[in-house]
């Protein structure tokens, strides 16, 4: 309850200052595990990602954050959970594994750091997707933080994993996870849903 008030807030705060706006929503699922890969340009694009989103997002955030007495509340409140410095862990990625074999949602940076311009993408997204059976939708957060400045956050078609699962080879990985990257690179450019 708490965290559909604070996501309306949000989408509101969002809407007025950066005018934000969604496209292809419909394309997440309404049930079953879900990961959303989007590019990663700020602190803001978690809430940015989860503010249309109808189903609560869980991410994975910097253990330090969870430190700071004012944000640490705010972050767990919006489905974080904490990450060791110097990278992703085996236990990191078995919360995000249980969260999703549970139905949940997981939004997830496949950068892993912030970036300008869509960079170079680890495979832990594609990794987490397939040992969880969720389906992945590409998400394209357009635009700049620029007080009045327009944002869209572009939801793009599911992409089906089981292909890739069913190979399982490094080399199988590399290309899930070029895909997921071209279908947000075509979100980028567009700034329509892909198909």
């Amino acid at each position: 309850m708490l965290y559909a008030f604070s996501r309306m807030i949000v989408r509101s705060i969002y809407r007025l200052l950066f005018r934000l706006e969604a496209r292809g929503v419909s394309n997440i699922p309404a049930a079953g595990p879900v990961i959303l890969c989007s590019n990663h340009k700020s602190l803001q694009d978690p809430f940015t990602l989860g503010a249309w989103v109808p189903r609560k997002v869980h991410y994975m955030a910097k253990a330090e954050l969870f430190k700071i007495p004012i944000v640490a509340p705010v972050i767990r409140g919006w489905g974080a959970f904490p990450v060791k410095r110097g990278g992703v862990s085996k236990e990191a990625i078995r919360t995000a594994i249980e969260l999703l074999q549970s139905g949940r949602v997981m939004g997830i940076f496949p950068e892993g750091t912030r970036n300008e311009t869509l960079g170079s993408a680890k495979r832990g997204a594609v990794t987490i997707a397939i040992r969880s059976g969720a389906a992945v939708v590409p998400v394209a957060l357009v635009g700049e933080y620029r007080l009045f400045r327009k944002m869209i956050a572009v939801y793009g078609a599911p992409i089906d994993m089981r292909p890739f699962a069913e190979s399982g080879t490094t080399e199988s990985m590399e290309q899930a996870t070029e895909l997921i990257m071209s279908k947000i690179r075509e979100m980028l450019q567009t700034g329509q849903p892909s198909a």
